[in-house]
């Protein structure tokens, strides 16, 4: 129990912990539902005394303090994908933002292309072996902190134990604050069918569940799409998952016996994820269960790991989607709205899988039907994420197409039959001016 010995010792409050921060280090956040709130705030208190410190992370929830405009001589933060909490930031120039596949961003710091100062992470309390484990969050963060020069741990009984590739020892650790509070949580997620806003998701679920077959492994996001395919998958059977993130959704149909992770080709009879945005109910769920495997991102987005798996089903949002098939998922026009996350990763995987479906899924419309998000071209300024030889299935609230192996002319024609009705004339019409029809 020595390591017992040296937790008490590495033991501080977090305003001593966050001393170690030097002006124009570079500080990693552990992200997602993970944000260790404590240290954040104990940083900040010590904006007047640091200067040009760069803060990076994938999304986080909650605030975002650093990023605020009274501390852009202190903070910058360099956003790995942009949340709701920096993207004023970025599109104002107070923060900045990179174009990045999710499996390909530890390495940004293991070969220290973005080399680590300091790690400011959430995990739970140590087992009776001295290890932590990264709880509702592994994805980056297991090799940031592997390769960050201090490690600031906050220590909260609240964070669940998760299993897997997910723990790091008290021994790696530098500064332990003990504080217990509530973990982030995305209640404002949790889907109810019966909302009349649901109707469009619920119809595009539909569709989307015509394609999955018995025995798929899935991956899917948050938001209000994938958990109306949740919602329809109930007379499914034998279904598993291989996904960056998961949340509340899942943990139904796993209690039902929908999810059993049987018939999955790689990690049989286990769930595999990188993080998860959820309720507490997710936490509890998550909490040392053998079911689930939380693994680093460069393993879980890897896109031969994805291709090993028959049928796997991957599906993933879009902004819009021109009349060639290119989709732009992270921008609005010029203005940066997200990033590139897992997209491209699970696109590919799903693509080179035996069986497997890779599913771009958007409403029709945007603001109610003002606009169309199929569109002749791509706003001005709009970023491609998932190029046109990339896109496969197209999948809207008016119908499925598969792009795959389609020319130009088919591609047309088959993104204008699921486009909104009131836009399809003006599509045609555009469509034959270009000569695509």
């Amino acid at each position: 129990m020595r390591w017992l010995e040296r937790y008490q010792s590495k033991r501080c409050t977090a305003d001593e912990a966050v001393q170690v921060i030097q002006s124009g280090q570079r500080v990693y956040i552990h992200p997602g539902c993970a944000v260790p709130e404590t240290l954040i705030e104990a940083m900040v208190r010590r904006s007047e005394e640091l200067e040009g410190v760069e803060v990076v992370h994938i999304l986080t929830m909650g605030a975002a303090p650093y990023a605020e405009p009274e501390m852009q001589k202190s903070f910058r933060v360099r956003a790995l994908f942009i949340g709701h909490n920096v993207r004023s930031a970025v599109n104002e120039g107070r923060a900045d933002a990179m174009s990045i596949f999710l499996a390909e961003v530890p390495s940004l710091f293991r070969k220290k292309i973005l080399p680590v100062d300091v790690a400011l992470i959430h995990v739970s309390p140590p087992d009776e072996h001295g290890f932590c484990s990264y709880g509702v969050g592994v994805e980056i963060t297991k090799a940031a902190a592997e390769n960050a020069k201090i490690v600031v741990a906050q220590v909260n009984p609240n964070m669940p134990r998760a299993l897997g590739d997910s723990f790091i020892h008290v021994n790696k650790i530098h500064h332990i604050v003990e504080h217990e509070a509530d973990i982030l949580e995305m209640a404002q997620f949790v889907f109810n069918p019966d909302d009349p806003t649901t109707h469009v998701p619920m119809k595009i679920g539909e569709n989307i569940v015509e394609l999955i077959e018995d025995g798929s492994t899935l991956q899917m996001g948050i938001g209000t799409i994938p958990d109306a395919v949740l919602h329809h998958l109930r007379e499914k059977r034998d279904l598993g998952i291989h996904t960056e993130m998961f949340s509340d959704g899942v943990v139904e149909l796993v209690e039902e016996g929908v999810i059993n992770n049987e018939k999955k080709t790689l990690h049989q009879g286990k769930m595999v994820a990188g993080f998860v945005l959820g309720t507490r109910t997710t936490y509890d769920f998550i909490d040392n269960n053998p079911i689930i495997e939380f693994r680093p991102t460069e393993y879980v987005n890897d896109v031969y790991v994805i291709a090993q798996h028959k049928k796997m089903v991957a599906i993933n949002s879009a902004i819009e989607v021109d009349l060639t098939g290119q989709v732009c998922a992270d921008s609005i026009g010029p203005r940066l709205y997200s990033g590139f996350g897992g997209q491209v990763d699970f696109i590919r995987g799903a693509a080179r899988s035996e069986g497997g479906k890779p599913i771009i899924a958007l409403p029709s419309t945007a603001r109610g039907t003002d606009f169309s998000r199929i569109v002749p071209e791509l706003k001005p300024g709009a970023g491609v994420v998932t190029s046109r030889a990339d896109v496969h299935w197209v999948v809207t609230e008016y119908g499925a197409v598969n792009l795959h192996g389609k020319t130009f002319r088919e591609r047309a024609k088959l993104l204008i039959s699921i486009a909104h009705p009131e836009f399809r004339d003006s599509l045609e019409a555009y469509a034959k001016k270009r000569n695509l029809l």
